[in-house]
């Protein structure tokens, strides 16, 4: 589809749900396909347009795909991504705003079209919030205790949604060990690309698998939980004038699944865009843990070391990806702080083989 019948298709959604007036400005993108609008109605309320159009990434998985289908449907089914769908973003807000949270209420949804219409929840993003000197402390210790209310309940395995032609429902996969191994094996692909090395031998990339295998395996094995995957302070709002953990806004969240505890959780205190404190993240780990005495606390805090470590490599080769192959050369400002996230967890008990790998074959020096 041309840019113009783009263009046609999302006025003529718009003109049907009595916003064919509304003023629109576009927002900055970010890594993604999907584009967003800003839409000022002629009531004045402020509105966002979400366009993700339906074809422009591979298809994700469904619930039943073998590892050999996720692997001959490309790498969104391999690593259990929504693949820039709708459904999925109007599925998880149903969700979690039926669990009293601030996801943006939907206005408007045509998932065939792959276009909806969300509530603003406003400019107050927890980064620039921090960035104007706010104490971030108040705001992690409520996105903390946002995830420890989601992880008591267990989710449903499909969420529902409605939207023009009545709606569905969407699966809330598992997070499982073929995905997290997806997710590592990004670095071994394109960090040499990057830094402009040779790539890594057959040796290396053995070593490599056998290395993170036990930890994908406990991964896979712990996905019990409601798991944002990209809960990190540029995807959360600061709502004060609301109670409770509604405070907390929520955005970009259609890539959900049932994931480790731990995910959301690191994905936080190891942000890959700004500077998180150490004892912050010592006190916000010993937040949660303090509430989920279920937990137990030595098999969590290893999980942690080696979940993070993966998802800094998986960022790494994310980035490298975008640098490389996409021309985005400003994800290399974020490179040396997702580094150091990966040398602290490395630096853990149990982390001394992937520690030696690192050391051998991607030293930080070469970064």
């Amino acid at each position: 589809m041309s840019s113009q019948d783009r263009e046609e298709l999302k006025a003529a959604f718009l003109a049907r749900h009595g916003l064919g007036g509304a003023m629109r400005a576009r927002l900055p993108g970010d890594a993604s396909t999907r584009a967003y609008e800003r839409l000022t109605a002629p009531s004045g309320a402020p509105l966002i347009l979400m366009d993700a159009p339906p074809a422009a990434e591979g298809k994700p998985c469904g619930p039943e795909a073998t590892p050999e289908q996720r692997a001959a449907a490309g790498y969104n089914a391999l690593a259990r991504l929504a693949a820039c769908r709708v459904d999925a973003f109007a599925a998880t807000a149903a969700y979690l705003r039926g669990r009293g949270l601030s996801a943006p209420a939907i206005a408007a949804c045509d998932v065939a079209q792959g276009l909806a219409v969300l509530e603003d929840l406003g400019p107050r993003v927890f980064a620039v919030e921090i960035e104007a000197g706010s104490d971030p402390a108040p705001l992690y210790e409520t996105a903390i205790d946002l995830l420890v209310d989601l992880h008591r309940a267990a989710p449903p395995a499909r969420l529902a949604y409605s939207d023009e032609a009545g709606g569905g429902t969407w699966p809330l996969l598992a997070y499982d060990a073929l995905a997290l191994k997806t997710g590592a094996d990004l670095f071994v692909e394109w960090w040499p690309r990057y830094a402009g090395g040779e790539s890594f031998s057959p040796e290396a990339l053995r070593s490599w698998t056998e290395l993170w295998a036990p930890i994908q395996a406990r991964g896979g094995a712990g996905a019990s939980v409601f798991t944002h995957r990209d809960y990190h302070a540029e995807n959360l709002i600061w709502l004060p004038e609301r109670e409770g953990l509604a405070r907390v806004g929520l955005l970009d969240f259609q890539d959900a699944v049932l994931g480790h505890p731990a995910w959301d959780l690191f994905s936080l205190l190891q942000d890959a865009r700004r500077d998180v404190s150490d004892a912050l993240e010592r006190a916000m780990v010993a937040r949660y843990l303090a509430a989920r005495p279920d937990l137990d606390r030595e098999a969590f805090l290893a999980d942690y070391a080696g979940l993070g470590a993966l998802n800094a490599a998986r960022i790494l080769g994310i980035f490298a990806r975008l640098i490389f192959r996409d021309g985005k050369p400003r994800y290399a400002a974020f490179i040396p702080r997702v580094r150091r996230a990966l040398e602290k967890n490395l630096a853990q008990p149990g982390m001394e083989g992937l520690r030696a790998w690192f050391e051998t074959h991607a030293p930080a020096a070469a970064s």
